[in-house]
């Protein structure tokens, strides 16, 4: 056990000393950076998906809020075919993120309510796999935001991929030094997060996410951005040209329990 502890404490240091949690001179005036985890997990139905919802919002989410993960967002797509779920994790501390799976399985709470809301037989299981990605939150935007609580209110994950490291710093330094991101809250575009992926698929890539009321606020917002004039003259700068190589773009609505 003194072993497991220590690994876990050593691993937890190293992830503080590489993200700026680490006690330094000029610490206490910077704003912690906080990790994310953003899952998706795939469900084989529609049955299956909304017998995962169930389960987050009644023992997941809790039991990740014991721990100091909060706010939990919880998302299913709108349009397209993907039976799954998004999962949005953000940390209090780097120690959450090694420590998470064990705390779950030592919650016990949480481990009744694995029998008595989610069974999961070997050949019918609750879900196919997960799929992870770390993130570590922009130092305009160190921690998420929840922009809106409205009933009507939909999220959309957006993923930007670039061919090289240099483009991918080059494209995260245009939402932070050149505005963009200014420009985004300006024009309605909400941010509840936004990360460099350090970890998972598609790399190198920022992933982030917008919230709004509704549809017809986040089609507003997207056609005042591509006419803001402040837009129009940051795009054009030659030194920000092909830093996205691909988009992923998906619309999602909150599952029942998300605090997003």
């Amino acid at each position: 056990m003194m072993q497991r502890r220590e690994f876990v404490a050593g691993s937890a240091a190293a992830l503080m000393s590489g993200v700026g949690w680490q006690a330094s001179v000029g610490a206490e005036d910077r704003p912690m950076r906080q990790l994310m985890e953003l899952r998706h997990y795939s469900s084989a139905s529609q049955t299956k998906r909304e017998l995962l919802e169930n389960f987050f919002a009644q023992a997941a989410i809790p039991a990740w809020n014991r721990m100091g993960i909060q706010p939990v967002g919880v998302f299913r797509p709108i349009e397209g075919e993907d039976l799954g779920l998004w999962v949005l994790l953000p940390h209090g501390s780097p120690l959450t993120v090694v420590t998470e799976s064990t705390r779950l399985m030592e919650d016990a709470d949480y481990v009744k309510a694995c029998g008595e809301i989610l069974p999961d037989p070997f050949d019918d299981p609750a879900y196919q796999r997960i799929e992870s990605s770390l993130l570590l939150a922009f130092s305009a935007m160190p921690k998420v935001e929840v922009p809106t609580q409205a009933a009507s209110r939909i999220l959309q994950l957006r993923i930007y991929e670039s061919h090289n490291l240099p483009m991918h710093l080059k494209k995260v330094e245009m939402f932070e030094g050149g505005g963009e991101l200014e420009i985004f809250r300006r024009v309605g575009l909400n941010p509840v997060f936004f990360g460099r992926a350090l970890i998972g698929s598609k790399l190198p890539n920022l992933t982030y996410m917008l919230s709004f009321d509704d549809m017809d606020a986040q089609k507003a917002a997207w056609e005042a951005f591509l006419k803001d004039p402040q837009w129009t003259e940051l795009k054009a700068r030659p030194e920000y040209a092909n830093t996205v190589s691909n988009i992923t773009n998906i619309l999602l609505t909150p599952s029942p329990g998300s605090q997003i």
